[in-house]
């Protein structure tokens, strides 16, 4: 099988949100994928983008990604903040998650950013262990608050 790991494209956007709502059915919150693809499509490939991604492509189709944008911390500075990663069910345990996990750790050391961040659900096991394997902190003390407009 032949991974290949690549920026993502404007054209790549629709398939990226179909990945997005395959995401949020795994994350038990199917109804809260709101994002128009217009908005989507601008707010990746328009004149002031706001995230970036890479995904993993076999003959041809996505079947993974990795999407990114730049997190300010007042004690870090710039860091890369990772804010989704999703492999297709068939490709886990094919090693295109590693690959992906590895090209936007290497993205964030080409940005000279500080670190990398991001969220995993408390019960996502297979998640959690993939994330040990890099020896990641996953902080306990921290309550998200999210307040929606």
């Amino acid at each position: 099988m032949n991974i290949h790991i690549r920026r993502a494209e404007r054209n790549d956007c629709k398939r990226l949100l179909e990945l997005i709502q395959e995401l949020a059915d795994y994350e038990k919150a199917p109804q809260e994928v709101t994002v128009t693809l217009k908005h989507f499509e601008e707010s990746g490939f328009g004149d002031n983008p706001v995230w970036w991604a890479f995904v993993a492509e076999i003959d041809g189709n996505v079947e993974g990604f990795a999407l990114y944008y730049i997190r300010y911390s007042t004690w870090k500075g710039q860091c890369l903040y990772l804010e989704d990663f999703l492999v297709t069910e068939k490709l886990r345990g094919k090693g295109a998650g590693k690959l992906l996990f590895d090209r936007i750790i290497e993205e964030a050391k080409e940005k000279g950013f500080k670190r990398m961040v991001w969220q995993v659900l408390e019960w996502n096991e297979p998640a959690i262990n993939f994330y040990k394997k890099y020896n990641a902190t996953l902080d306990p003390e921290w309550v998200n608050g999210i307040l929606d407009f």
